[in-house]
Order: structure tokens, then sequence, then C-alpha cells
């Protein structure tokens, strides 16, 4: 999506002649990258091993159902420790951490609205769960599909908040006992029209430069916003280049993931460091953003700005204002016009 393009050429024309913090530690980050079963290296939480088997083949939970149809799994809770653990055991919705779009699932006290609330756990799992030391415990749960569920994918996961307070965080002037949890992922699809779709917004710069130019590389950083207008995950991809006057390439960053897939409806703000960004220039920053499963998906943004040394601008400045002053001054002693008239010689005529 190209913006004001038609506003910048012109301007350019004229100038030729810039809470999930905690959220996360007690819901648990889990990381982007191959299919792993969630495990913190004391408790694990995956998809039920299959009946005989002591290891799942499943690293999250993968379902499909039309709207109105109940399905049932099971969830494994497995103690690597030597000790009984206790846990309480929710479900619960996922969503992109706002800042770097990581993957979360949100904390027990948080409602969840989608697919989190279609889950119900076993009654064994109403209060808190035991597992023994070394030991499983397998938790039995149904997902039942609302009559009116929109169609795409629902994305949440089914969470084992352990019970001990493992350290105190300061938050402002209050202290917050943190738990550790680990969450096993599971992404739902309900049939139907399904649209990928996917925008980049609000791009912008912001720079820091040197107070002697050239002396030191001028730094800056671009930010921009995803957002995904679609009803499907993605899995964007993002090119940044920047040109500066007469279509000098500036920038040329080839199209990388960020860290995480970007769920259905989500918006994350993400920044890519430019080490030496030029220290004067007219710059035109541009992002490209698309979708390696969906070839179709692209969308740009941009944005320009304009790069300045200010203190040798304003050194020239100083210099330039001086000047002015002393022709002021001289121009004021003699004014146009003014001429020196001759004296006559008296002493010499008789």
């Amino acid at each position: 999506m190209r913006t004001r393009s038609s506003t910048r050429h012109r301007t350019r024309t004229c100038l030729y002649g810039l809470l999930l913090g905690l959220s996360a530690l007690c819901a648990g980050l889990l990381p982007a990258g191959p299919a792993t079963a969630a495990d913190n290296g004391t408790w694990g939480v995956f998809p039920t091993p299959a009946a005989g088997t002591a290891t799942s083949d499943r690293a999250y939970f993968f379902h499909q159902g039309a709207a109105g149809t109940t399905l049932t799994d099971s969830v494994t809770i497995l103690n690597s420790s030597d000790r009984e653990l206790t846990f309480q055991v929710f479900a619960t919705d996922a969503v992109n951490t706002p800042a770097g779009g990581a993957f979360a699932l949100l904390p027990v006290e948080t409602k969840p609205r989608d697919v989190g609330a279609w889950i119900a756990l076993a009654p064994e799992a109403a209060g808190t769960v035991a597992v023994p030391a070394r030991g499983r415990k397998d938790i039995p749960f149904t997902v039942k599909v609302p009559a009116d569920a929109a169609p795409g994918d629902h994305v949440g996961g089914i969470v084992a908040l352990g019970t001990v307070v493992e350290g105190v965080q300061q938050e402002g002037k209050v202290r917050v006992g943190v738990k550790r949890s680990v969450g096993a992922r599971l992404y739902f699809r309900v049939p139907g029209p399904v649209t990928a779709g996917l925008s980049v917004e609000d791009v912008r710069v912001s720079r820091s430069a040197p107070l002697l130019p050239w002396v030191r590389d001028a730094r800056a950083t671009v930010s921009y916003t995803l957002v995904n207008r679609g009803n499907v995950v993605v899995s964007p991809e993002v090119a940044i280049t920047a040109q500066g006057l007469f279509g000098r390439r500036l920038l040329d960053r080839p199209a990388r993931a960020p860290q995480s897939a970007l769920l259905p409806g989500q918006r994350i703000e993400l920044t890519e460091p430019w080490p030496d960004a030029p220290q004067s220039d007219w710059v035109t920053v541009t992002v490209i953003a698309g979708a390696a499963d969906h070839p179709d998906l692209v969308s740009r943004s941009e944005t320009d700005f304009v790069a300045v040394p200010w203190p040798a601008a304003g050194l020239l400045l100083v210099l330039a204002g001086g000047g002015a002053a002393v022709w002021v001054l001289r121009r004021r002693r003699h004014p146009e016009g003014e001429r020196e008239e001759a004296v006559p010689d008296l002493a010499g005529t008789r």
C-alpha cells in the first residue's frame, strides 16, 4: 500500500531545485521456530501420546471442526522433577505481544473470548492438579464450537501454571509474585471462507546523529506496524529499502520473518536498527511485507525524512549571520550615494 506518494514526489521535486510483559511471565511465552513440545525443563505440556507410547508425535494441537460440532482430545502434563508439583490448569486465547510480536497465551486472570472459551477441561482440573515426581497427568478436554463461530483460524492453548511463587517482581510500588507456566498451543480451523490479510502501517524513522558530522556513523531506527486483517494465521516476511536524492540506494534489507506468525486480528509494533544511516540526505524508507504461503499477499508503506547534520548547519548559520551583520554595519558606515567632496586648494590660488 503506497501512501501519499504523489504529494511526496511533488515535495521532493521542490526540494531538489522521520500488560503483556508480566502476562508473558505468568502465561509463558512460547518461542517461534520448529514445532517442539512446550517445556521449561521442570515440567512440560503437550498433546497426550497415543496409548502405549511415552512420547507424542504432536508438538501442538491442530483441529478442525464446523460450527456447532464438538471434538475431544487430551493434554498431558509431564513432571520432570524429583518432587510432586501442583498446577492450576486452564484454557485461554493466544495473542501476539504488541512489541515484537511474540506468541503468548493470556494469563489466568484474563477471561478468554475465542477458542479458549470453547474448551472445557475434565472435572479433575477444576481445582489444582497434582503430578507426582517423574510422573505425568493426562487431562481430557472437549472443544465445543459455537454455532455462530466465524470461519478461519482460532488460536489458543492449554496452560499449566505452577502454584509455587518462585520470585517477586517490582511493578512500580507494588511487589508481584511470579509463577512459572507452560502452555501447549492449540490451532483450530473453522471451515468456510478464509481470507489472508496483511498490512504495513505507521512507518516512521528516528535518528541519532553525532555532534560532529562524518566523524562517526549516524544511527537510525525504522519502526512500523504489521496488522493481520484476515481470518487466518500468516507468517510475514518484511523487506526494508531506503533511497536518497536522485534514487541513490541507501539501504536494501532483504525479506526476513519476524520471530512469530501473526495471528488473525493482531497488531504488532516492530523495529529495525539502521547503524549507518545517512547524515545528509532526503530519504524515502519503504517497508514491504509479504507471506511465503500467500504469494499474492503484498503490502507496502513508506515515509520520508530529511537527514541534516544540525551542528554543522548551526555553525554555518552562525557564520552566515556574522557575515550578514558585518555587511550591514559596513553599509551603515558608508551609505550608498554618499560621496566625499573635494576641498579646493585655496592656498595655491592668486
